[in-house]
């Protein structure tokens, strides 16, 4: 027992030694291969608890909609076209304000919700707001610090390829707030000449702010559609923003969601021919009211077979009545015989004469020009009475 005991204990340190080696290796191994064991609880910290039972949780319908980042916008093709037209006569009209080569182009149009738009707007910016006359609505004409003070610094005579001054924190003069002005109404008076195509719109400025709470024209979470342009003066650009919500292009919705000018009015000849002359070849009912009269409802309901309604009309007299169809009224006519067989001769026309029907009235009366012709042509076998 002695000898297994001393045997024991001298190979206790070698079993030590090849462990701590063993470890000592695989340290080695991690620090040369960069790598390090991760328990749970550092999986958990690194990730976010994303596998914890808790993020298993399915959310409802109401905290997937105010937490979605997106919303799906209406797209508006003939949008582009306006702001292209507005880099082309601004750049022209900038040339004659600033009485130097002026260079504008359009970098992005992006549709948002105004809250997100607004809180990552720099806080140097100056806000326009403008008025939409017509649409009964209001606009952004956002300029950063850079803009604001290069078109400040050509105006008041800064030597041309000087370079930019360097922009001090300070705010805006009286004065450099109105040259900054002219530039905004410059700005709106092309943008009012751009959106002509689309509609008439006069758009007015109101005022110029510094802090974007103030210039506030929506609610957070409208849509709202943000067109950033780029303008180079010489040695000196800027960036310039128009800010419209979807709620101000409402009443030229529809003409802004064009793919084209015009897609509205283009018309297939052919097409409206071949549906002209299946109209005139439909075949509908014409009926002929006698008399017209009102009954309580309590002497309907008490109706049955046998019962008998009296009317106030003669059955030996000429009698007037009316033919309609579908209780659009057609002609008026005189109730008689003719050949041993009920007919009605037709004294006025109540619808317009062919010449008069514009596609319009004939959408809207359907297949009247078929029902006159079965009248006229053989009104005696299709007239029947109410």
């Amino acid at each position: 027992m002695a000898d297994e005991d001393e045997q024991v204990q001298a190979d206790q340190p070698e079993t030590d030694e090849v462990g701590a080696g063993a470890t000592a290796g695989y340290g080695d191994d991690e620090e040369q291969n960069g790598d390090r064991a991760l328990d749970q609880s550092a999986i958990d910290a690194m990730l976010g608890d994303t596998f914890s039972n808790s993020a298993l949780r399915e959310e409802s319908g109401m905290e997937r909609i105010i937490k979605a980042g997106f919303v799906a916008y209406e797209r508006m093709p003939m949008l582009e076209n306006v702001f292209d037209r507005l880099v082309r006569f601004l750049s022209s009209t900038l040339r004659g304000f600033t009485n130097d080569n002026v260079d504008i182009t359009m970098e992005d149009m992006r549709s948002l919700r105004f809250g997100d738009y607004m809180s990552g707007v720099p806080t140097s910016s100056l806000f326009s707001v403008f008025r939409a006359e017509q649409w009964r609505n209001y606009g952004l004409v956002i300029l950063d610090s850079d803009l604001s003070y290069a078109i400040v610094d050509i105006l008041m005579g800064a030597i041309r390829g000087s370079g930019a001054k360097a922009i001090e924190n300070r705010p805006h003069t009286a004065l450099e707030r109105a040259l900054i002005e002219k530039l905004v109404v410059i700005t709106l008076s092309d943008l009012s000449e751009a959106f002509a195509p689309v509609g008439k719109v006069d758009l007015t400025f109101e005022r110029l702010e510094v802090s974007s709470s103030l210039a506030v024209i929506a609610r957070p979470s409208n849509a709202a559609i943000a067109a950033k342009f780029h303008i180079d003066m010489g040695d000196r650009s800027g960036n310039m923003e128009i800010v419209i919500p979807y709620a101000t292009f409402e009443p030229v919705r529809e003409k802004l969601a064009q793919q084209f000018m015009g897609e509205n009015f283009g018309s297939d000849s052919i097409w409206e021919n071949h549906l002209i002359s299946e109209i005139m070849e439909t075949s509908v009912t014409v009926s002929t009211v006698f008399e017209s009269t009102f009954f309580p409802l309590s002497q309907i309901l008490e109706l049955k077979k046998g019962s008998v309604l009296h009317l106030r009309c003669k059955a030996d007299a000429p009698h007037g009545v009316r033919m309609e169809c579908d209780g659009t009224p057609l002609f008026e006519g005189t109730l008689g015989r003719l050949h041993n067989m009920q007919a009605v001769r037709i004294d006025q026309r109540l619808i317009p004469p062919e010449e008069e029907l514009t596609p319009e009235l004939l959408a809207s009366l359907g297949a009247i020009p078929a029902a006159r012709h079965t009248v006229e042509q053989e009104g005696s076998h299709h007239v029947s009475g109410k």
